[in-house]
């Protein structure tokens, strides 16, 4: 059923989640650290039976100089690619997913793009591995990584997710076979609202953004109208820290994709379903509604937070072959 607004009643929904006045200055300050370190990309060939794709183990320098680990996935031959090298799409992973392995989920690079997959640190733990390690604090609380350091934006899980999914896009554009001004980036769930917060951080380095379902959007409303994971380990925490609610929602904010949207210059694509517990609806129309690039949303009436599944990843593909293609005309400036 239903697990929330009707169509007409998203459209016209307009998150109250408000952006703190320094918000730009934190995430300036944030990357400006991270910057401070080489991002060091390496490539190490894998051994695969795979014939036509070139597999790399990649590692780079993300929060804090540390070092995240991703695939890259390589078309032996590819229509789209010019002397300026390949368009390349960054995908990230959804709630307790790793990287998983080398030969999975082939089909971005099979279609002629140079597949950058993020690992997401310290996850891994729910059908696919990972195998990046979080050296955050871990304070006491329900399990999961949602209140991890969520007594400070400077210690949240998500300060330093973000950062890596911001060093990953200037990962993709630092290697010799990307062609730089033609990335996009994607992903469902936890990696719709990274590749959200990727695109927001740093807009210069995105040309489209396809977010399937995407998560960690409208916090308010998401932590008190859905009783589902991850949402809910954050009510969780609150119940046992009834004075502290306004301090922890002052932290989300700094991660919300509602405060961040407006910073996205690339045209952007949501998907958004009906059925969907897990981040409801109106949760994802309150960060769309605050996208002022050129955007489009796909909202699946009987399904839930699978969406559109196989039918969202080919419209992905779609979607990047229009945007990303050499003739592609994309605005940048804000």
């Amino acid at each position: 059923m239903y697990v929330d607004f009707t169509p007409d009643q998203l459209e016209t929904y307009r998150s109250a989640q408000t952006s703190p006045e320094d918000l730009d200055q934190f995430w300036r300050d944030t990357l400006a650290e991270a910057e401070a370190h080489d991002l060091d990309v390496t490539l190490e060939r894998v051994d695969s039976p795979v014939v036509t794709l070139d597999l790399y183990d990649v590692t780079f320098s993300g929060y804090a100089g540390e070092r995240i680990k991703g695939w890259l996935k390589v078309p032996r031959e590819s229509p789209l690619r010019t002397e300026a090298g390949l368009p390349a799409v960054v995908e990230y992973l959804g709630y307790s997913h790793g990287r998983g392995f080398a030969e999975q989920s082939l089909e971005i690079a099979s279609s002629g793009f140079a597949h950058f997959v993020m690992d997401s640190r310290g996850q891994g733990w729910h059908a696919t591995p990972a195998d990046t390690p979080d050296s955050g604090p871990r304070n006491p609380g329900p399990p999961g990584f949602m209140t991890h350091g969520i007594t400070s934006r400077e210690t949240y899980y998500y300060r330093r997710l973000y950062t890596d999914a911001a060093r990953a896009v200037a990962a993709a554009a630092s290697l010799d076979l990307v062609d730089a001004a033609r990335i996009g980036v994607t992903g469902g769930s936890q990696g719709g609202g990274l590749a959200l917060a990727a695109a927001a951080l740093v807009p210069q380095g995105v040309a489209a953004v396809y977010a399937k379902v995407p998560f960690l959007c409208d916090f308010p409303r998401a932590i008190r109208f859905t009783d589902a994971q991850p949402y809910a380990q954050i009510a969780e925490y609150c119940k046992s820290r009834r004075h502290e609610i306004e301090s922890i929602e002052r932290v989300l904010s700094y991660f919300d994709i509602v405060n961040l949207a407006a910073q996205i210059t690339a045209p952007v694509h949501i998907t958004a379903s009906l059925m969907d517990a897990t981040c409801p609806p109106a949760t994802i129309f309150g960060a769309y509604h605050r996208i002022t690039a050129p955007k489009s949303m796909q909202l699946w009436e009987f399904n839930g937070h699978e969406g559109g599944a196989f039918v969202d990843n080919l419209d992905a593909i779609s979607f990047m072959s229009r945007n990303l293609s050499p003739d592609a005309t994309v605005a940048h400036s804000r």
